[in-house]
């Protein structure tokens, strides 16, 4: 499962609409170079995509919104800045940002125990969980040990399961009640399932939707006029909406996955408001906070919790395990069937990009790769890598360092290299050639006795004697030991 979750991630101010498209066309003529340079129209037509929605973010602004394609392929309908899309587990820190805001207006408490809080569905015993509870930070992080990593969408005609239906085991995928399968905070393992709990409990605690709530208390205050989760079976739904497609580039029964499991997976959007709810962060982040996202909630939000088998990574929802320009980067990807994209952004210097599109993953993978790669080698975004914080390799470590290793990277069934090259040495991954262009990141030391990969967050401590083999991973306050495991040395 955890091999399919990071497949899936691989594939994880309020504006006034009017006011916002306005300054978003002036913004676009000075970026025409980017529409030149992303022939996303071309791109589209190879890779049989229905359509693509782009915003970029320099500066705490959106500099340039683009969108390309079709609503549909059955119709001619062009998509525009205001069709929204479902964005899949994009919903999570949606949904974790919508906790902690509550949290900060004193409506829960994050560290209690979520099960006080729940009124249909109790926590299936488990002696996992006796003297330890669960409080609703560790489903937030994916520490809770819960088990349902993610669920099949529904679409009208469909009996359509209630949340406590899907708790249960009673759906597509799943044949039993979600489990507990390591105690809470012990470890790391993506669960669908747990942001169904926190769901359930929000909804069970306030008497309300969980689409109400999150109109309520983010996107109302917001202005996004064009971000819901209510569902296409229910009332209040949107109207300008992207279709979803399968690989054939056909509509996939009505085109509006309905998805009851509103948390993990139901949000619809677009990369315009999306935008917005990531500057108000980044600013937040620099102490410029407006309205509901303070700063306390903004760091809160974006602390690295997890790291342990965490993918390199992980805070309230948001990833935390990949770099670009090394600027550090939290980002989310979602991917249901026929739709899906990735959000991008900077801890400092408010700079993004938000990427939605129609089409199932071997149409829409390929096309989010080519854009992400013109957007960041077009954009003038580089950030200093303190040259001067850097020194030489001690000869001990370059006599010992070359190998080929088990993933200790990302915590995945991959290879992990180590290179020498030139008097330099280097890591190899396959996550850095997908997410970067170029499998080879460089290997540095610092004056502080920690090694740096170029664009990876994590700083590493390796313990190469012959009888206790180990690299530690270290970030912000955490850090975890693993076993370095060789396959073979080179």
């Amino acid at each position: 499962m955890r091999i399919l979750g990071i497949f899936l991630l691989l594939s994880f101010i309020n504006f006034g609409c009017k006011n916002q498209s306005s300054s978003v066309e002036s913004q676009n003529e000075n970026y025409d170079f980017l529409t030149d340079s992303l022939q996303i129209d071309n791109e589209l037509a190879a890779h049989n995509l229905a359509g693509f929605s782009l915003a970029i973010i320099d500066d705490y602004e959106i500099i340039y919104s683009k969108q390309f394609g079709l609503k549909s392929f059955e119709t001619s309908e062009k998509i525009d800045e205001n069709t929204a899309f479902s964005t899949a587990s994009i919903s999570k820190p949606i949904t974790a940002l919508l906790c902690l805001i509550l949290e900060e207006k004193g409506l829960i408490n994050l560290e209690d125990p979520i099960e006080d809080y729940l009124k249909r569905w109790k926590l299936p015993e488990s002696q996992l969980i006796l003297t330890n509870k669960p409080n609703w930070l560790h489903f937030l992080n994916h520490t809770s040990g819960t088990s349902q990593h993610g669920f099949a969408d529904f679409y009208e005609g469909d009996y359509i399961p209630s949340i406590v239906e899907s708790l249960y085991g009673k759906i597509p995928r799943y044949d039993k009640e979600i489990e507990f399968q390591f105690s809470p905070g012990d470890d790391w393992s993506y669960s669908g399932g747990g942001y169904v709990i926190i769901q359930m409990a929000l909804e069970d605690e306030f008497g309300k939707s969980l689409a109400e709530l999150a109109s309520e208390y983010l996107f109302d205050p917001l202005g996004l006029e064009n971000t819901t989760m209510v569902q296409p079976n229910e009332d209040g739904f949107l109207e300008n909406i992207a279709l979803v497609h399968d690989k054939e580039g056909k509509v996939i029964k009505t085109g509006l996955p309905i998805t009851p499991q509103v948390a993990p997976s139901g949000m619809w959007s677009t990369p315009n408001d999306l935008a917005k709810i990531v500057i108000r962060i980044q600013k937040a982040l620099k102490g410029d906070s407006e309205g509901i996202i303070s700063q306390n909630i903004a760091q809160k939000a974006l602390k690295v919790t997890a790291l342990k088998n965490a993918v390199g990574g992980w805070s309230y929802g948001w990833q935390r395990s990949f770099g670009f320009n090394e600027y550090d980067w939290f980002s989310c990807n979602g991917s249901n069937t026929g739709v899906g994209g990735d959000v991008f952004a900077t801890m400092t210097g408010g700079k993004g990009f938000i990427i939605l599109a129609n089409g199932d993953k071997p149409n829409r993978f390929p096309v989010i790769g080519h854009a992400r790669n013109v957007i960041l080698s077009n954009l003038d975004w580089q950030s200093e890598q303190g040259e001067n914080e850097y020194m030489d390799i001690p000869d001990a470590y370059k006599e010992k360092l070359a190998g080929v290793y088990h993933d200790f990277l990302y915590g995945q069934q991959f290879n992990t290299v180590i290179k020498e090259k030139n008097g330099q040495f280097y890591v190899e991954s396959p996550f850095f050639e997908f997410f970067r262009g170029d499998k080879s990141n460089e290997l540095l030391y610092t004056k502080k006795g920690y090694f740096k990969i170029v664009d990876y967050p994590n700083l590493l401590k390796f313990n190469l004697d012959q009888e206790n083999r180990t690299v530690s991973l270290y970030r912000d306050e955490i850090s975890v030991q693993i076993d370095l495991i060789d396959n073979k040395i080179q």
